[in-house]
């Protein structure tokens, strides 16, 4: 037990010199994080428009009558491209262009991609 009590505080003393050298590296550099122009206000838009389009194919999913898993959503700075491989009617194209453009963010909504019946 001895043994294993020794062996024990030996790893955790290393474990613990390792960490701190590893963080004292880490400070020595104070130089500030630069990001080029306009990679911010990109990582904005990449994120606002995929919880938009996750937003949009969430509300057509749960909406009943609407084909929601045959409805393709893209959206590009905003504006929502709402598609299709299969037929819907002009109903239901009507109600998913209404459940995207009431979306927080969304600037446009293009149906052009919906084949109606």
């Amino acid at each position: 037990m001895k043994k294993f009590a020794i062996a024990a505080a030996t790893a955790t003393a290393l474990t613990l010199t390792m960490a701190n050298a590893a963080f004292a590296a880490q400070q020595a550099s104070h130089e500030p994080v630069m990001l080029a122009a306009g990679e911010m206000t990109k990582a904005k838009e990449e994120t606002s428009d995929t919880w938009i389009t996750t937003k949009v194919k969430a509300d057509l999913l749960t909406e009943k009558g609407i084909p929601g898993t045959d409805i393709k959503v893209e959206t590009n700075k905003g504006v929502v491209s709402l598609s299709s491989s299969t037929a819907v009617t002009e109903s239901q194209k009507d109600v998913a262009v209404a459940i995207a453009k009431k979306i927080k963010g969304v600037e446009a909504v293009s149906a052009d991609g919906l084949k109606a019946e």
